[in-house]
């Protein structure tokens, strides 16, 4: 028989929610994806005149008979100096992997409310790019 715990003895959910961590809690969603790019990566400006690099990347899975692809789009804040011109450099078909922050937002689209997933590249990294891109770098 398992004894009894008394619950003045458990600690408080919030206490066991912190115990892991230092810093404040955020309301953010990670997201990893490795997949190839759509397209060549486009610079933006956004309404408030802001610059970004918007891009978007295929994942592939199940059986080569029967593969699904998801589409993700991507926005990067990258400045000139923190890698943005490497991001824009890179060619459709390039296998990335990406960390960033993921979000859902609403909009409406012919009277309809819908609703996608946005993601701000935190993280990225080329994993291999298209053959045709790696004759040319030489």
């Amino acid at each position: 028989m398992l004894p009894l715990i008394r619950s003045s003895l458990l600690p408080t959910r919030s206490l066991t929610a912190r115990l892991f961590s230092t810093s404040h809690a955020l309301p953010i969603a990670r997201i990893t994806i490795v997949g190839r790019l759509a397209a060549d990566p486009e610079l933006t400006v956004t309404s408030t005149g802001q610059e970004m690099v918007r891009y978007a990347v295929g994942t592939s899975y199940g059986p080569r008979e029967n593969r699904q692809t998801s589409w993700w789009r991507v926005a990067s804040f990258a400045k000139e100096n923190e890698g943005r011109e490497r991001i824009l450099a890179l060619a459709k078909g390039t296998l990335v992997y990406i960390e960033g922050d993921a979000s859902m937002r609403k909009f409406e689209k012919d009277g309809k409310v819908e609703s996608a997933l946005s993601i701000v590249q935190q993280k990225l990294e080329v994993l291999k790019r298209p053959d045709s891109a790696a004759d040319s770098l030489e």
